[in-house]
């Protein structure tokens, strides 16, 4: 077991999830309550990584971040040094190949709230932040958490846009999904078995969890 590959891979995650977090709440909110006419268009974009292939992804946002565009010479400018094959690059591509992973069961839960509660927030005299954290947000606990757990369950175990952003530099970018790639074309397959099992054990935990604690969190308001 490469320690310091699944280190990464975990750290990698927990930040993408946490950030994911905090972009993805006031994104949610505004999917689920905006009016705009063109909002699907919105929807459309933060799904696509769904459906687009994760070399495509992690392609374009290694264009996007090379040294000689806009984005790599502000960067350059402010921290010194590229983002392409970087820890922070890597986390930049996580961000946005797990972004519908946090977003989707964020919006599903905030769909879900009575629209009465709401209104009646209102009509107390609650503003629309103080609506949100003590009505809509506790509301949707259930929601948010499978959106918190995914984003870093899906970060965990990415390979192509590891692969593409990041390259596979030893205790910068080697995460555990590119450890298994080598131990694989090694034919070092108990090494990558041992793995392999590990992810899937962990997966099959949190999807459970996440079932679980859904499925309690229905109980009890029915």
């Amino acid at each position: 077991m490469n320690w310091q590959a699944l280190a990464l891979s975990a750290k990698l995650a927990a930040l993408a999830s946490v950030l994911l977090l905090l972009i993805g709440l006031p994104t949610a909110y505004w999917l689920t309550y905006s009016r705009w006419r063109w909002k699907f268009l919105i929807e459309a974009v933060v799904a696509l990584p769904l459906v687009l292939p994760p070399t495509v992804l992690g392609y374009y946002v290694l264009v996007a971040t090379a040294p000689n565009t806009v984005i790599g010479r502000i960067y350059q400018s402010l921290l010194g040094k590229t983002l392409p094959f970087t820890f922070e690059g890597l986390l930049l591509a996580s961000i946005l190949y797990s972004l519908p992973f946090s977003v989707q069961p964020f919006a599903s839960g905030f769909e879900s709230v009575p629209h009465k509660l709401i209104q009646a927030s209102a009509a107390l005299g609650a503003g629309r932040l103080r609506t949100f954290f003590r009505i809509i947000l506790p509301l949707s606990a259930g929601s948010v958490l499978t959106g918190v757990v995914l984003s870093f369950a899906h970060t965990l175990g990415e390979f192509g846009v590891v692969l593409m952003v990041g390259g596979n530099i030893p205790g910068v970018t080697h995460t555990v999904s590119i450890d298994i790639y080598d131990k694989a074309q090694a034919l070092d397959h108990s090494g990558a078995n041992e793995t392999a099992l590990v992810l899937l054990v962990f997966s099959f935990v949190v999807l459970s969890f996440v079932y679980w604690f859904n499925k309690k969190g229905l109980s009890i308001r029915s």
